[in-house]
């Protein structure tokens, strides 16, 4: 019997373990006395054959038992050398030669611009040179679902690259004094960064608006939409941010910079800033204490617009339907307007005539409220501080609400009369020193006339000298009647540390201590308050 090329028997002879003769190349079809090979010969399979052999020269399939192992992809290859230079750029200053002209040689050839490798060069002036990027930078970290298990590997070393630039730029260290342009800069850099992790530029660092942090540039305003959650992918990167960010300013000569009205101009307002102000501004004058004033009312603003938001937005409160609703187009109940006249309906000229409108009640029930905010300026709480003392000027602008501001370290301030003005307020607080509670509460207890419309507000890590004896007048302020909300940290990132022992006695005594985003207070206070 005549073998053929795909016969089962095997030939010794056969080098590529299809079966065919030694006299037959492996795919070939024809025998070696006809170069042209159009003679058949009985060695040539036949057409009906179930498992035509493949062409000559093809290599076998890498999904099959007896494949070769797949060659790597080439997109893969060129990830890995740009996170390698991004891990090597992160820990150790030194340049790796190697690396970085084999990123120059990705970036080249995937068609993005060299200056993404430049590290004296901003993501603004990226950008701005090439404004087709702003678009991929816009969520370029936020998870995606992949499609059907699909992965665009093309796309993957995009990201990689314009990913590296970003975090380099924001986390790369740089000792040394740092100027007030290089701030500047960082901090819009750390604005491209929030827009990359889906947020608006300022908002993991300290809650303001999308123009806050710089870095918008004019090629936009950043991602719009609620925050996301950034808890699985980079865990508490707020804070880190922040402490970069205080850091720079502490290296930062702050005063040299606020004495130059140019260069003060380049400053962006922040909570680092802000702090390292209200620390400082004793020991300024003139130029320098005008600009550092300028520097606290933006950012007094910016943070108050933002809040103002929030307050308007958490509308709480029982309708009051003593109070008839306004006859205006925007509270018309529609719905119910034709349910009620649907007995006026004329089938004949099919036609609703209707007789009666009716219109929704949007009145609240509300009753002359106090609001106590009893406030810690202890360093470790400004930031708190900050917000808090912003959002007490925001309910003291609020109808019936009566607002009463009090700060303390070792001594308490009454600063009631300047409650409506938090940048006033600001300027008279002094940060540091220790933390004795008794002498605040001395002086919140007499303003508790009607516990039952009184709201007391207390803004501390707790650590104090008389924990015990604080602890029992806080407990005889919410067992008359008023209601007591402990604040331990209300800042964008929720940072902050509290003091176990008064958090277990907090949370036993039914007032949880409040952490976390400043929402979660403006809720407790609208809600009490309205």
């Amino acid at each position: 019997m005549t073998e053929t090329p795909n016969s089962a028997g095997p030939a010794p002879e056969s080098p590529s373990g299809a079966g065919s003769t030694p006299e037959t190349p492996s795919g070939a079809g024809s025998t070696p006395n006809t170069p042209n090979g159009t003679g058949p010969t009985p060695e040539t399979p036949s057409s009906t054959d179930p498992t035509p052999k493949p062409p000559t020269g093809a290599d076998p399939t890498p999904n099959t038992p007896n494949g070769t192992n797949p060659t790597p992809d080439p997109h893969d290859n060129r990830r890995q050398v740009l996170y390698w230079r991004l891990l090597a750029r992160l820990f150790d200053g030194e340049e790796q030669a190697a690396l970085e002209s084999a990123s120059l040689a990705v970036v080249e050839d995937i068609g993005l611009p060299p200056a993404l490798l430049d590290p004296d060069a901003s993501v603004d002036s990226v950008v701005q040179r090439h404004p087709e990027l702003a678009a991929e930078l816009d969520g370029l970290m936020t998870p995606e679902p992949e499609e059907d298990g699909h992965r665009d590997r093309a796309a993957e070393v995009r990201h990689a690259a314009l990913a590296s630039k970003v975090l380099l730029n924001v986390f790369a260290a740089r000792p040394g004094t740092v100027t007030a342009g290089q701030l500047a800069r960082w901090q819009a850099d750390a604005g491209w960064l929030e827009r990359a992790l889906g947020c608006r530029p300022g908002e993991l660092r300290g809650g303001r608006g999308p123009r806050a942090a710089g870095g918008a540039g004019p090629t936009g305003t950043g991602v719009g939409g609620p925050l996301p959650d950034l808890g699985r992918l980079i865990p508490a990167i707020g804070p880190e941010l922040g402490s970069i960010e205080g850091d720079l300013v502490r290296r930062m000569r702050l005063r040299e910079v606020l004495a130059d009205p140019h260069l003060a101009s380049r400053l962006t307002p922040s909570m680092s800033l802000i702090e390292q102000l209200l620390r400082d501004k004793d020991n300024l004058s003139g130029v320098a204490l005008a600009n550092a004033k300028a520097l606290i009312r933006r950012y007094v603003d910016e943070v108050g617009a933002v809040l103002r938001t929030q307050v308007e937005k958490a509308t709480v409160g029982e309708i009051d339907r003593s109070v008839p609703p306004k006859r205006v187009f925007r509270n018309l109940d529609l719905d119910r307007t034709i349910w009620k006249n649907l007995t006026n309906w004329s089938p004949e000229e099919e036609r609703l005539y209707v007789d009666r409108l009716y219109y929704r009640h949007t009145s609240r029930k509300t009753t002359p409220q106090r609001l106590i905010v009893v406030v810690d300026q202890s360093g470790s709480m400004v930031d708190s501080m900050v917000n808090c003392t912003i959002l007490a000027s925001i309910f003291a602008g609020l109808p019936k609400v009566d607002v009463h501001l009090i700060a303390y370290d070792t001594q308490a301030l009454d600063l009631t009369p300047w409650a409506h003005d938090p940048f006033e307020t600001l300027l008279r607080t002094k940060l540091g020193g220790g933390t004795d509670g008794t002498v605040a509460m001395a002086l919140a207890q007499p303003k508790i006339a009607e516990p039952r419309n009184t709201v007391v507000v207390w803004i501390s890590d707790f650590y104090e000298w008389r924990g015990q004896e604080l602890f029992d007048s806080m407990a005889a302020v919410h067992r008359s009647g008023a209601k007591f909300i402990p604040v331990g940290s209300v800042t964008s990132s929720g940072r902050g540390s509290v003091n176990p022992w008064f958090r277990e006695r907090f949370k036993d005594q039914g007032t949880p201590v409040i952490s976390g985003h400043i929402k979660k207070l403006v809720h407790e206070l609208k809600t009490f308050l309205t």
